[in-house]
């Protein structure tokens, strides 16, 4: 792939930028040459625990000078969606601030006895009591929304349970299914080209997960990277009857030579 001609590059974060505090190698390069290149990009990532503004501040704590409006979260596409269906409504959320914010910012108030949805975010607010009043609430009719449907994240050393895995215990109570915001839903990835301003044959989605980072990019209509500095292995492609366009070991590769 000529990354010269591509115009847009949505890029995820976790994974792919950094693993927990930690920055992985090339990143410097590769969001110099973006910025050098005058390339349009987007930081779309599925943590919701997250701000924007917290984002930048921590790339910038790793040396990265990134503005606000490159990053897009799950958060803020959950917000945005639930706005969309009930302007106004109420809902009892498990998560950090990136999600409480989006929510308020969307006009969504806090409920935690009757509320019209309940909401699920990565956060250290979970606990059996949290999930509990969640399921209670969800049986007696609050609709059920998780932020990203991603089962599990890189950290540091290891991985640890994400979104996806800490609803699911909700789904299995309840016998409701979750509706998740986040990649790969299509909503969000048309909202990050949006953002943008590129058509999606101009734009190449990077990520280092193929079950929502590639998927979501394919399903777009756009090209596909897939990072090996994150979840994904070489191996791990066969579990998946799609193919990215691109493997490489990280975004430094993406680099060209002079």
């Amino acid at each position: 792939m000529n990354f010269r001609t591509i115009k847009g590059f949505i890029c995820d974060m976790d994974g792919v930028i950094y693993h927990g505090n930690q920055i992985l190698p090339g990143v410097h390069e590769f969001i110099s040459w973006l910025q050098k290149e005058k390339k349009e990009f987007l930081f779309l990532t599925n943590n919701s625990g997250c701000t924007p503004r917290e984002l930048q501040n921590k790339l910038a704590r790793m040396g990265l000078d990134v503005s606000e409006e490159h990053f897009y979260t799950s958060a803020l596409a959950t917000a945005e969606f639930i706005k969309h269906q009930a302007p106004g409504c109420s809902a009892y959320v498990i998560g950090e601030a990136g999600l409480l914010n989006a929510l308020y910012n969307a006009g969504i108030t806090m409920n935690d006895v009757n509320p019209d949805y309940v909401i699920v975010g990565e956060g250290k607010s979970y606990s059996l009591d949290t999930l509990t009043k969640a399921t209670n609430l969800v049986l007696k009719g609050a609709k059920l929304i998780g932020a990203n449907s991603d089962v599990s994240g890189p950290i540091e050393d290891g991985i640890a349970p994400a979104c996806r895995a800490l609803v699911a215990p909700i789904e299995i109570a309840t016998g409701k299914k979750a509706y998740f915001c986040g990649k790969p839903n299509p909503l969000m990835m048309r909202t990050g080209l949006n953002l943008i301003g590129c058509h999606s044959s101009e734009a190449v989605m990077i990520g280092d997960r193929m079950d929502t980072d590639v998927i979501s990019g394919l399903e777009s209509g756009m090209k596909t990277v897939l990072v090996l500095s994150g979840i994904s292995t070489r191996e791990t492609l066969d579990e998946y009857a799609y193919r990215p366009t691109v493997v490489l070991n990280g975004v430094g590769d993406i680099v060209p030579e002079e």
